[in-house]
């Protein structure tokens, strides 16, 4: 069997750092372990390559790949792990071909003359696609060839039109490419996240949403993917193909309103497979909300066929990166003074004994010309600690004409008692008198500021609301507002957010 998994990680260090805080290596093996998976895909690992550590790229048992952000530091990204017994025979970044290695790429890149180069290296300086190609074994003992594409499609962002533009011609990159490799005779898996939900069952809000089947992304879904009955695109939604009806079964929640809790998100992570491919090999397909560490959980499929590893990794494997296979240059090797020659060893030995005669020699010389001083009358010698606790003999004299002072005067004259008491019952007055100044300070300034005010209830369940900004651009941004704390959920259920609202402040 071999266990396909992919996770949207939401930065492949925060995870990390919730399982084992001071061991990356020890975390990301952990991580394997848990999802138990012959090859995993990664999204969203937000790192690029000045700040991947070795610990992080290579872990025992497992040869990975990461595809890096060419444009932003800390955005995108994705990366595919793969067991030992699972090594691919080719890797590759990015859809087009231009970021392919000289050898080892995976080929087959269909028609791209609609695209122009520029835009072809901004689809793929993102780093938002990485190809694996794998040797599988049938059930039959047919060898077949499978190629993972992991992907992290773009967000279109409803501020900025020019982001749907972006997403809408990377899907049409990835179907391209899927499509070529389909051609060539190999096996297609597009897994990861898409960042759109096809359905209305697979969005919290789907039934509310007007012109829903409307959406470019959902329509483009429509003419990639198709059912096992019926005739349509050249790949199947597998988790659908095996649940077809399975309502709630979400990949992604918002982390603002906490609404994990309430389970109300969307489904926009996928495992799709090309047709023959599923029909044949198609096991499971599956989701995993259990699992925490991201606004994302991992979904995954099963597949009844076996792994044939490649006898080596492709050239594009960290484990081939000059910073990690210790064939990088470092500024330290220009500094150190390179090693001497070796001598044979009676030269050795010779130039070591006429070095040693020479120093004695030398010595005997400063010492018949270096002065002694004599320890009778001479105080230049080495002090001793104790020296520094004796009193000094070049101290001078008291002289006999040197007037002491009078101890009497030294003395404290004695104070009246009814002196003291006076001045104690002056001293609690002033305290006194400094004390109620100082609350009625208090009392002014709290007066003319306020203190804060009690947090208002909400209507729905009478429980104290949390305050939120308006992040929005527009008249209201900046101004507060209260809302329901619970998380957020569907209407019909009485345990999630209500629909209170108001404002901290009036405009």
């Amino acid at each position: 069997m071999l266990r396909v998994v992919s996770w949207n990680i939401n930065g492949i260090r925060s995870p990390l750092q919730a399982e084992e805080p001071n061991s990356t290596t020890m975390a990301m093996a952990r991580i394997l372990d848990k999802l138990d998976a012959d090859i995993l895909c990664l999204q969203e690992t937000k790192v690029t390559r000045d700040v991947l550590t070795e610990p992080l790229a290579i872990i025992e048992g497992y040869n990975s790949y990461f595809s890096f952000s060419r444009i932003r530091s800390g955005y995108s990204g994705v990366a595919t792990f793969c067991k030992d017994s699972a090594t691919p025979l080719a890797a590759e970044e990015g859809l087009s071909g231009l970021l392919a290695p000289q050898n080892g790429g995976v080929g087959c890149y269909g028609n791209m003359d609609e695209f122009s180069q520029e835009e072809l290296r901004a689809l793929d300086n993102e780093g938002r696609a990485l190809l694996t190609q794998h040797k599988i074994r049938t059930g039959d003992g047919k060898e077949k060839i499978l190629t993972i594409i992991n992907v992290y499609c773009p967000h279109a962002d409803p501020g900025r039109p020019e982001r749907l533009t972006f997403k809408m011609r990377f899907y049409r990159l990835l179907q391209i490419r899927a499509e070529a490799l389909l051609a060539a005779g190999s096996h297609v898996i597009i897994l990861g996240d898409l960042n759109t939900a096809h359905r209305p069952i697979d969005h919290c809000e789907g039934v509310n949403l007007e012109c829903f089947e409307e959406d470019p992304g959902r329509k483009w879904l429509d003419g990639l993917l198709s059912k096992l009955d019926c005739q349509g695109g050249a790949f199947i939604d597998t988790y659908r193909c095996f649940h077809p009806k399975q309502e709630r079964a979400f990949t992604c929640w918002s982390t603002i309103t906490g609404a994990r809790r309430a389970n109300y998100g969307t489904r926009i992570d996928y495992v799709l497979g090309d047709r023959t491919l599923v029909i044949d090999t198609f096991r499971d397909s599956f989701l995993l909300p259990e699992v925490m560490g991201s606004d994302h959980c991992p979904v995954g499929a099963i597949l009844s066929v076996s792994s044939v590893p490649a006898n080596q990794c492709p050239p594009l494997c960290t484990r081939f990166l000059p910073e990690f296979s210790g064939t990088q240059l470092k500024i330290l090797n220009f500094l150190v003074q390179p090693k001497q020659e070796p001598v044979s060893k009676q030269s050795v030995l010779q130039v070591s004994s006429q070095t040693q005669g020479q120093m004695r020699q030398n010595k005997a010389q400063v010492r018949s010309i270096r002065p002694r001083p004599s320890r009778a009358g001479s105080s230049r010698g080495q002090k001793k600690l104790i020296n520094y606790f004796q009193p000094s003999s070049s101290r001078l004299k008291a002289s006999p004409n040197v007037e002491l002072p009078n101890l009497c005067a030294l003395v404290t004259p004695k104070i009246p008692e009814d002196e003291v008491m006076g001045k104690g019952v002056e001293g609690q007055a002033k305290d006194a008198e400094a004390k109620d100044k100082k609350e009625v300070w208090t009392s002014f300034w709290k007066s003319v500021l306020g203190g804060p005010l009690p947090l208002p209830l909400c209507g729905g369940h009478g429980e104290p609301c949390v305050m939120r900004t308006v992040k929005k651009a527009g008249p209201n941004q900046g101004r507060q507002f209260y809302m329901c704390s619970r998380p957020r959920g569907p209407s019909t259920d009485p345990s999630s957010r209500c629909n209170f609202f108001l404002w901290s402040r009036p405009s």
